[in-house]
């Protein structure tokens, strides 16, 4: 009885060893079996949002910076015509209204006065005339005369009055009123920078070309007008029949009280003759010698 004893108990442990073995080969399989309650589908991976820009094809208004407002549109003017402003006030006695011809005295006094607009060829010559013979005597400058001959200028208003012959001596009397004043305005301005000289009251009409109205806006701005009792033409040269004795002949024909003599500092421009510097010397010994004292016009 042994032997089925011994049969049964082998039997019972190859079924319990197979019985093991299954259960091994069992577990050894679960690794690659799915977890329990978890899914086997793969994951899916959710996208980023993307936010997208909406262009609209009109732009967006934007916020106005401030604005320059337009020119109001002015009609076109012409402008006034410029007056010059008024001169100032000045008393000139019995000479208003008038181109002096004659110093007005009973004296026997004579005023010689030379007139500088252009060459200033005898003007050496008669300042050393003068100066040697210790005479007095009244120049007429243009301002443009003291540009050109500025040393000259200079020295002559050192010693003697200077009056005013407008700025480049034209025909007053053809010039508008505005041109006239014009004239006489730049001409003081200039002389008087060029040399410091103040020429008022003195003024000469440039070819003793006046008529009312510019006799009138020469003393509106303050100058009696002084012409001449003689004038030698020595400006007329050699070349216009005119000689140094002739100068002095017309002078001393003349002699009166009062007597204003016309003479010019430059030369003839055709033949360059001075024959008023020449002919000075003569006359200031001449009119001496007639008991006449030489004077400068009055200020």
């Amino acid at each position: 009885m042994r032997t089925t004893t011994t049969g049964s108990r082998w039997a019972r442990c190859a079924v319990a060893a197979v019985l093991l073995t299954v259960s091994l080969v069992a577990s050894a399989c679960g690794s690659d079996a799915p977890e329990q309650g978890r899914s086997t589908a793969a994951p899916t991976a959710t996208p980023p949002t993307r936010t997208w820009t909406t262009r609209s094809s009109t732009p967006a208004p934007t916020s106005p910076g401030p604005t320059t407002p337009a020119p109001t549109p002015t009609a076109a003017t012409t402008p006034a015509p410029t007056t010059p402003p008024p001169a100032p006030s000045c008393d000139l006695g019995p000479y208003e209204g008038m181109d002096v011809e004659r110093v007005a005295t009973t004296k026997r006094v004579v005023a010689l006065t030379f007139d500088g607009g252009a060459s200033d060829a005898g003007g050496r010559k008669i300042l050393d005339t003068l100066a040697a013979k210790n005479a007095p005597a009244t120049f007429f400058f243009t301002g443009d005369f003291t540009l050109d001959h500025p040393a000259l200028a200079r020295e002559i208003a050192r010693s003697y009055p200077v009056g005013n012959h407008t700025q480049t001596h034209p025909d007053l009397t053809t010039l508008t009123r505005t041109q006239v004043v014009d004239q006489i305005r730049s001409g003081r301005a200039t002389i008087r920078a060029q040399t410091g000289a103040e020429t008022r009251p003195l003024f000469r009409f440039p070819f003793g070309a006046r008529d009312a109205t510019t006799i009138g806006l020469v003393n509106d701005e303050c100058y009696v007008a002084y012409r001449w009792t003689v004038d030698t033409l020595g400006w007329k040269g050699t070349s216009g029949g005119i000689t140094a004795e002739i100068v002095y002949e017309r002078v001393m024909a003349g002699l009166q009280p009062g007597e204003i003599v016309l003479m010019h500092v430059g030369s003839n421009p055709k033949d360059g003759t001075t024959l008023d510097a020449d002919a000075l010397p003569r006359i200031i010994d001449g009119i001496r010698a007639a008991g006449y004292t030489l004077v400068t016009l009055p200020r």
